[in-house]
């Protein structure tokens, strides 16, 4: 009951930032933008070279939509620059540093003043806040920590609403659930991959995560769809919340889902968002799916204008019914660079997931196997199956199999080869889920 009590007294601190009138947002996006423009121009000389090349200076900027004029920044940059030529700021004012892992050669750095601390503690405020957690709660922040941004800015966030910080990390699941029962978690901050594995993990060991004051889930860190959220929340009876955000612009907490879960609201006062097609890199109206274009609008240390996400998603049209006038995009649930091609297919990872959980009697556990025969790509899935179903009759498990197929080839238009597997044959993830195993 204590735990109870604590959610009944909490403070939620809802900022007045994400109602703001449209007109005056507009112009708050506007006055920054001009200034944030300026900074990148006399300190950072990519960005400097990049609009003299384009011949136009900051103070050619006369409205909000002069913004689609400026260059736009991409990962490569980050690369090409490491590691610390993009800082607008010198050292001796920058207070952290933090870096990406770098799947190939050198990691992404990331820098921040005093001041970006503030902005970033500040947009996490309004995330938690967002999922209606307040300074009642117990949150268990099950991100990593470390040079990874997800671990630190949750707890700063979580900190500065008030709330009490369980600073876990990632891994060890059976501690992680019984700090969960003692404590007393109303909330959990993990990936929704890991958190599937804790309740795989709370079964075997009969732990009802129904039975424990757990409520909130607040998942991100990589792509998950609409029907693995129905699948935690059927299991956990929490409701899953998703999270968006990236280093190269802060973090955890560029965007997040209000109470309704109809898209993610963009803290636009201080990432100001674009939809761009990829191929031209024309902006599009909302409503049309494009890559998502972030433009950091206070961020001091390293400015990121119009930084191209990869993110593939749209601006939803219309107001949400929670009354905040920040805008909304679709879930993210694909990257312009994780596409497949096989055998002239584009085909995205969502798109199998999506297929498999519509099919019942499988585990929210797949992998993407790719190879290569006599110059040909081959793809196969394999996907985890229920013991019940593994253990029963050959005909059961023929017939799950073609489902299975023809649910893929639906979604895919392609022939599919499925291979079902026993529980437990993927291996399990303590942080992304690694998804695809290309063996080309």
């Amino acid at each position: 009951m204590k735990n109870l009590k604590r959610q009944k007294t909490g403070i939620n601190p809802v900022s007045a930032a994400d109602f703001l009138p449209e007109e005056k947002l507009r112009e708050l996006q506007f006055d920054r933008l001009k200034k944030i423009a300026r900074r990148a121009f006399d300190h950072t000389e990519l960005f400097n070279m990049r609009m003299k090349k384009k011949g136009i200076i900051p103070e050619d900027l006369k409205s909000l939509e002069d913004i689609r004029h400026l260059p736009f920044t991409m990962k490569n940059d980050l690369r090409d620059t490491y590691p610390f030529g993009l800082f607008a700021s010198p050292m001796n004012e920058i207070v952290r540093l933090h870096a990406s892992s770098g799947t190939t050669g050198k990691p992404i750095v990331v820098a921040y003043t005093k001041d970006d601390l503030a902005v970033w503690t500040d947009s996490m405020v309004r995330t938690f806040a967002a999922c209606g957690l307040h300074s009642g709660d117990i949150i268990q922040n099950a991100y990593g920590y470390g040079l990874f941004t997800g671990g630190l800015g949750a707890h700063y966030g979580a900190e500065a609403l008030g709330a009490t910080v369980i600073p876990i990390s990632g891994g060890n699941t059976e501690r992680q659930l019984m700090i969960m029962q003692d404590f007393g978690t109303t909330a959990i901050c993990c990936t929704p991959s890991y958190f599937i594995f804790m309740l795989e993990k709370a079964a075997e060991l009969n732990i009802n995560t129904r039975n424990l004051p757990l409520r909130t889930g607040v998942f991100g860190a990589e792509p998950w769809t609409e029907e693995m959220r129905s699948h935690i929340e059927k299991i956990s009876g929490i409701k899953a919340y998703d999270i968006y955000g990236l280093s190269e612009i802060t973090g955890p907490g560029v965007g997040i889902e209000c109470e309704f879960q109809d898209g993610l609201h963009i803290f636009e006062d201080y990432f100001y968002p674009e939809i761009i097609d990829p191929e031209t890199g024309k902006i599009l109206p909302d409503g049309e799916e494009g890559e998502l274009v972030l433009t950091t609008l206070c961020k001091q240390a390293m400015p990121m204008i119009r930084y191209r996400t990869r993110d593939m998603t749209m601006i939803i049209p219309g107001k949400c019914k929670c009354g905040r006038s920040l805008r909304r995009i679709r879930r993210i649930s694909r990257r312009s660079d994780d596409m497949l091609i096989i055998r002239g297919i584009n085909i995205f990872p969502s798109q199998i997931e999506s297929a498999i959980l519509a099919v019942e009697g499988t585990q929210p556990h797949y992998q993407i196997v790719l190879t290569r025969e006599k110059g040909l790509d081959n793809i196969e899935v394999q996907v985890e199956v229920t013991e019940q179903i593994f253990s029963d009759k050959i005909r059961a498990m023929e017939d799950l199999q073609a489902k299975l197929m023809q649910s893929l080839e639906n979604v895919t238009t392609i022939r599919i080869a499925v291979r079902l597997v026993a529980h437990q044959t993927i291996k399990r993830s303590e942080g992304k889920a690694k998804r695809v195993l290309d063996l080309r």
